[in-house]
């Protein structure tokens, strides 16, 4: 079954990108990671509770980057085993700027097989847009996360960070003889 949409965030582009990016973070959007492991910056591993219904569906995934087109675009496979269940998906997102902000458009193609699969799309449609929704919150959630813990712009619009010096350290600040301590921000 395809899902597809479109996800406004309230940060720049390169914040969402960096959270997309980062399979620490987004091992937190997904529904009932137990494990997670990550082998380099294109293959990861999860064990999860896929929520079912009334039940969960224990699974080992893989997951592999393969295609990146920083910072607007990525492809991710993942296949996943569970018992009697194989899991199949392929997703991609297009970031762009946006108000201010960026636009996500996203799609999934999520093939599962085996006896979960053949409870059908008719079963299974309605807990794939439920989990979905779960996935784009906690998404925002990072979004907003990263976004706030960015580091503070100077005058110029450098961060302290690019500057080499904390905004809060003594270093940010030069003794003139002739009169007080003073900021090179003021």
């Amino acid at each position: 079954m395809k899902v597809e949409g479109t996800k406004h965030f309230d940060a720049p582009q390169a914040k969402v990108w960096e959270v997309l990016n980062d399979p620490s973070r987004m091992a937190k959007t997904m529904p009932g990671v137990k494990d997670f492991s990550v082998e380099d910056d294109r293959h990861w591993t999860a064990k999860v509770v896929i929520p079912l219904g009334l039940g969960g569906l224990k699974m080992s995934i893989n997951f592999e980057k393969v295609e990146e087109r920083a910072p607007d675009y990525a492809r991710l496979n993942a296949k996943g085993t569970g018992v009697g269940a194989m899991l199949n998906m392929d997703t991609q997102f297009e970031l762009s700027e946006s108000g201010g902000g960026t636009e996500m458009k996203w799609e999934a193609d999520v093939r599962l097989m085996g006896q979960v699969g053949s409870m059908g799309q008719r079963v299974l449609q309605p807990i794939v847009n439920q989990q979905v929704q779960n996935v784009l919150a906690a998404l925002e959630e990072q979004v907003r996360e990263a976004a706030d813990h960015a580091p503070p712009h100077s005058a110029d619009g450098s961060t302290a960070a690019e500057e080499g010096i904390h905004r809060e350290s003594p270093q940010a600040y030069s003794a003139d003889p002739a009169g007080p301590t003073q900021s090179p921000r003021d």
